[in-house]
């Protein structure tokens, strides 16, 4: 990622007001699902909201983002919840791949698209493991970043479907590896 997109990204995030902890939009209504301890992955973390959601039902999670200012809001966010412990933080630019191994039980990737790191978030899950996928779609939408019709159900057609739709400029997916 270009260095200007990172400062880009710092200051959307130090521009912005406070977060709570949220589910990621692709396990909504299927928070059942989640397994109650294990790892997870949370790809293009933000300011931690998932990050910090997932480590508040029980899992050990590795939050990655390009952006120190919002890997700083995650650190403060895991603090006031009480799972600092639970949240591992990772600077590191996407575009050279993932930074940490897996397996994992749960790899989030919300609002972020590189087809290129697909097969990577694949690659991560563990046998059984829940991958939540949330993008921009062509579908209902327009502009920039935005994912193809079909796209995620296309790239993910190796995972057991548990839920996918598009509309209203969003894509969204939830499977489980085989």
């Amino acid at each position: 990622m270009a260095r200007a997109d990172r400062e880009r990204w710092d200051r959307r995030y130090a521009d912005a007001g406070p977060v709570e902890p949220a589910p990621p939009l692709a396990l909504r209504g299927h928070e059942d699902l989640l397994p109650p301890a294990g790892r997870a992955l949370d790809v293009a973390c933000g300011r931690g909201q998932v990050a910090v959601w997932l480590a508040l039902r029980g899992l050990t999670v590795d939050a990655v983002d390009v952006s120190p200012v919002g890997l700083g809001a995650v650190a403060e966010l895991a603090e006031r919840h009480g799972v600092a412990d639970r949240v591992h933080r990772h600077h590191h630019d996407l575009d050279a791949g993932l930074p940490v191994p897996g397996a994992y039980q749960v790899v989030v990737c919300q609002r972020f698209r590189d087809p290129a790191l697909y097969p990577r978030l694949t690659g991560a899950l563990a046998p059984g493991g829940l991958l939540a996928v949330t993008v921009l779609s062509r579908v209902g939408g327009d502009g920039p970043f935005r994912a193809e019709p079909g796209e995620l159900a296309t790239a993910f057609a190796g995972l057991e479907v548990l839920d996918h739709r598009e509309g209203d400029g969003e894509a969204v997916l939830l499977a489980r590896a085989r």
